[in-house]
């Protein structure tokens, strides 16, 4: 696969895999990489980090939003294979483990395939790798509160609900806000279009992924980096209200 790669401020790429996006942060030679895909994007990975003028060796941190197959799946490969320190809230620390698994069953998949594009979907998620070990060996909680010392200096922004440790990441400088799956612009399995919730079969805690649209409305952004679907401009507290409405 060919991964689609969008500068969108100083230092940021967006990337859109095939169906789960990931973001690049640059500082000179250095690269700060925010999730990784499904291990099936990895050729498309590795590609759009070519295509930023960067490569593997040069990532000095993978930041993890949420320990899902499709955020994860290629984590443990750039940690065993070129050293890079897989990062995540102390919360996700024992999900990215695999001590335990919140990420939606492949049963109440099924349950939901009568929904319009769940089935087509579920296929090309296992075809990518959903059901696949992408357990990472030794992941680290964040140092501290605050910008992380890392290209971009990134500020992990606790959000659960969709897992208990997700998190976004704030990039005050450039109003940048990833988002991972707290706020998305769309979704394979979703007829609306723009800022929402993902389904509700694939939250861990619905209500609490409820409230954190609230802590998301509070950041200072006017670029949201969602896990899926597109860019979306315009103040990120617009953004988070909308979709607070639409999960109403």
């Amino acid at each position: 696969m060919r991964a689609a790669v969008r500068h969108v401020a100083d230092g940021t790429f967006l990337v859109h895999g095939e169906d789960t996006n990931w973001v690049i942060l640059t500082e000179g030679d250095a690269v700060t990489l925010i999730d990784t895909g499904y291990p099936g994007d990895r050729a498309g990975l590795l590609a759009s980090l070519a295509e930023v003028g960067s490569s593997p060796e040069a990532v000095t941190a993978v930041l993890i939003t949420h320990a899902h197959n499709d955020h994860q799946g290629s984590a443990e490969y750039l940690s065993a294979t070129y050293g890079a320190p897989v990062l995540t809230h102390q919360a996700e620390v024992p999900h990215a483990r695999r001590d335990f698994l919140h990420q939606v069953s492949v049963g109440r998949v099924l349950r939901g395939g009568w929904r319009p594009g769940v089935l087509p979907w579920a296929a090309h998620a296992l075809r990518s790798g959903a059901t696949a070990n992408v357990a990472v060996t030794a992941p680290e909680p964040f140092p501290g509160p605050g910008p992380l010392d890392l290209p971009g200096r990134p500020v992990p922004v606790h959000t659960p609900g969709h897992t208990a440790g997700h998190c976004a990441f704030h990039l005050p400088d450039t109003g940048v806000v990833v988002s991972g799956d707290a706020l998305v612009t769309g979704h394979p399995t979703a007829r609306a279009r723009g800022p929402q919730m993902l389904t509700d079969m694939f939250h861990h805690e619905r209500a609490t992924a409820v409230a954190s649209l609230d802590v998301l409305a509070e950041l200072d952004g006017d670029l949201l980096l969602p896990g899926h679907g597109p860019l979306h401009k315009g103040p990120v507290r617009d953004a988070a209200r909308l979709a607070r409405e639409r999960a109403q």
